[in-house]
């Protein structure tokens, strides 16, 4: 017997299609312009799967979603959406669709979709009062295809605890995808905590994650807890997780592993309850095979592989978020600017190296520096031509002093902790981050002697060879 599908919108000549697509797949099919009549043939038992879209005159769709599942548990709603949000889609799947497709879509793709609910219908998600926010408040911004499939997973995703793996260059906007799964996932109660590993000296590392006794190296006049600890009951965001040590990568292992930790110099295993959430603009798997990555925590951690898209690569996203950051702009005092057309069509064809960041400090500079009220394409390409010199800042500069690159480290580091300070023995950590490439440099330079060393050191020999044992230095003679 045909299977009957209920479609509702308010547009006739998308109706018109679904109707013909689905009548030749050998599908029954039922449409309507409004939600009351749909309402009606769900409560009276017509239908196999409903599929409805979210703005019709009457009643919104998602608004139609909890009563349809209260009456009918059972019968799965696929819903509909030219609003390609991602609160649209969390929406959908927090009342209860099966599945959730922006317009437009391919008729193949909802053949497909139809068929799978057919044949292995969900069951119940939960209903959740908690998504009232403002649109406006939603930090992912854009509605290309490649931002639609990004709305699909996450909203999938908000009510499980599992582990997830951002990928993608930077400035794309993986702590704003880190962040929107807390806030709108099951953990939004709790702390979500961003520890940046690529920002943290890689002795330092396992006390930032896991903090540390009193007495516990020098310096340590104090208990400490870690950002694990900071971010129990909720999220914590191991960001340029390619950066981080294999000594900690060990330890981070155990503790996924494990579910428990100790901190540094602890002997009391610390049960943790935190969600993860790792992201990283390197090729992890490239890591792996050169054996700077432990294979067993690229899977671990690699549980829901999420890639978000270059800028170059959602192009017709960048109209909307221009005037995103305008409206921020706005909010925060700058000038009321627009972009006229043609400026906007510059911004589409330019490759956007820096990323959706890149963008945002662009429009930024517009607002502040720009007297117009009307940005033109003149000032875009001006704004965008090459530069003689190397935006980069991370580039070490030639004339840089040794110490102008370590305070500049040192700020990175505190920028790091920016709604508190770093734990305390600060003064005795660096020092060590310090001698240890100071040491391992002098001992390459005179062949692994370390007489030689402690005289161009001006070290006592004893000294320097307490310092190797301390900094687990590997001597090696005769290196050159």
């Amino acid at each position: 017997m045909a299977s009957t599908i209920l479609v509702a919108d308010d547009d006739q000549s998308i109706r018109t299609v679904l109707d013909q697509a689905l009548s030749r797949a050998n599908y029954i099919v039922r449409s309507t312009s409004n939600a009351a009549t749909l309402y009606n043939w769900v409560l009276e038992g017509a239908g196999d799967v409903v599929l409805t879209d979210v703005v019709m005159p009457d009643e919104n769709g998602l608004d139609l979603l909890p009563r349809i599942k209260k009456i009918r548990p059972n019968i799965p709603v696929i819903v509909m959406s030219a609003q390609n949000t991602l609160l649209t889609a969390i929406k959908a799947t927090e009342r209860g669709a099966y599945d959730y497709l922006s317009k437009p879509f391919d008729l193949k793709d909802l053949l497909q979709v139809v068929e799978r609910a057919l044949s292995k219908p969900k069951k119940v998600a939960r209903q959740s009062s908690s998504l009232e926010e403002e649109e406006t408040k939603i930090p992912l911004i854009g509605r290309s295809p490649a931002m639609q499939e990004i709305y699909r997973v996450l909203a999938r995703l908000m009510g499980t605890d599992l582990t997830v793996l951002i990928s993608g260059e930077s400035g794309t906007g993986k702590e704003l995808v880190a962040r929107a799964l807390h806030e709108y996932g099951k953990r939004k109660n709790g702390p979500f905590v961003a520890i940046n590993m690529a920002a943290i000296p890689k002795e330092l590392i396992e006390s930032e994650l896991f903090g540390h006794e009193k007495g516990a190296f020098t310096g340590a006049d104090a208990r400490a807890i870690g950002r694990f600890e900071q971010a129990q009951g909720g999220t914590l965001f191991l960001d340029e997780i390619g950066d981080m040590p294999v000594e900690a990568q060990t330890r981070l292992l155990r503790v996924l592993q494990q579910g428990e930790y100790t901190t540094v110099g602890g002997r009391t295993a610390i049960k943790t309850d935190v969600r993860i959430v790792a992201a990283t603009n390197r090729d992890l798997r490239q890591f792996v095979r050169q054996g700077l990555f432990r294979e067993d925590l690229y899977y671990r951690l690699n549980v829901v592989p999420l890639r978000l898209p270059p800028l170059r690569e959602r192009a017709e996203d960048i109209p909307d978020l221009v005037r995103h950051f305008l409206a921020q702009a706005r909010a925060e005092g700058l000038p009321v600017k627009s972009i006229d057309n043609e400026a906007l069509d510059a911004l589409k064809r330019y490759k956007w190296p820096g990323n959706v960041r890149e963008l945002e400090n662009l429009v930024r500079r517009l607002g502040a520096l720009y007297s117009d009220d009307v940005i033109n394409l003149s000032v875009i390409e001006q704004e965008l031509a090459p530069q003689d010199a190397p935006g980069n800042a991370e580039v070490f500069r030639e004339d840089e002093s040794l110490s102008m690159a370590v305070e500049r480290h040192i700020s990175k580091y505190f920028g790091a902790h920016a709604e508190g300070l770093p734990p305390p023995g600060l003064y005795e950590r660096v020092l060590r981050e310090i001698e240890r490439p100071l040491i391992t440099v002098s001992l390459e330079a005179t062949n692994g002697n370390q007489i030689k060393t402690a005289e161009l050191l001006g070290l006592n020999r004893n000294t320097l060879r307490k310092k190797i044992r301390e900094l687990d230095i590997q001597v090696v003679r005769g290196l050159k």
